[in-house]
Parts: structure tokens; sequence; C-alpha cells
């Protein structure tokens, strides 16, 4: 059975003992749509104000913040349960932060495209031909437009 722990009060000198830790979580999210390279969108609860957004990025992680702008998403309700009751879908905040003078922030690219280079007569050359031979099969006959493949003559 864990017991409470009781801190001593801060006095001048003596060390800190307390850690405060924030109540507020933030997501950070990519954009739907191409923004410039100062601005970072974030997922954010519904209690966190700008200043809180702003203060979480400086005092925790040093990131330059010039300015926060503010959105509220409404979740929809359209979604029904087995019972046929109506499910909303949480709300939620999105923050955009644009970065101080000078700064940009860019996604990483987590899984690169490797060009591939395939070798004659392997067995990924052999796959991709048979599966070109395959599209070519399916493909609509041009001499017969509108008319399904399943109808054959």
């Amino acid at each position: 059975m864990a017991t409470r722990v009781l801190y001593p009060l801060y006095q001048l000198g003596n060390p800190q003992l307390r850690i405060f830790r924030t109540n507020f979580f933030m997501t950070l999210v990519r954009p739907g749509v191409p923004q410039p390279e100062d601005i970072v969108q974030f997922r954010i609860p519904m209690e966190m104000t700008k200043y809180d957004v702003q203060n979480y990025l400086q005092k925790i992680y040093s990131v330059p913040v010039s300015a926060v702008r503010m959105r509220i998403q409404y979740g929809s309700n359209r979604k029904r349960n087995h019972k046929n009751q109506r499910i909303k879908i949480p709300d939620y905040k999105v923050a955009y932060v644009q970065l101080a003078q000078g700064h940009t922030f860019q996604f990483p690219d987590l899984f690169p495209e490797k060009a591939k280079t395939v070798e004659p007569g392997s067995f990924d050359d052999i796959q991709n031909k048979l599966m070109e031979d395959e599209q070519d099969r399916l493909k609509e006959d041009p001499r017969r437009p509108g008319v399904s493949s399943w109808f054959g003559l």
C-alpha cells in the first residue's frame, strides 16, 4: 500500500524537491493542406488557451513562438451504434503555431521510397511481367466500347 509523501515547504536556500508537470498534452499533426514552413499544427485539449500553448512550447521545449491561432473542430454525430443511437465524436481544438522569424519546421520522411532496380530474370521481374499481362488482358476492348468484359464473344 502506497503512502502519501509529504514534501517540506520550500524555503529559500533549500533544494526544490517537487516537480511540476503540465496537465495538458499536445499532439503534433501533419496538416491536410500545404502550409508555410514556419507554421506547425497541433491537436490540443478544449481547455487549453493560446497563452497555455505559447508558454508550453517556450518553457518546456524552448521553441520560439511568434503567434498562436486556434479553431475548434466539431466532431460529427452522424454515426450510430447497434441500438440506432447517435454517437458523437468528441470535439477538439486545433492550434496553428507560427514560429519566430528564421525558424522553420518540416516533417521528417520516416519511410522514404527507395528506387527499385529490378534484375532481369528475378522473381520481381517475372511478377511484374505477369501483372502487366493480366492488366492488358483485363483492359477494355477498344472495338467494343461500353460492353463488359464478362460478355465475351
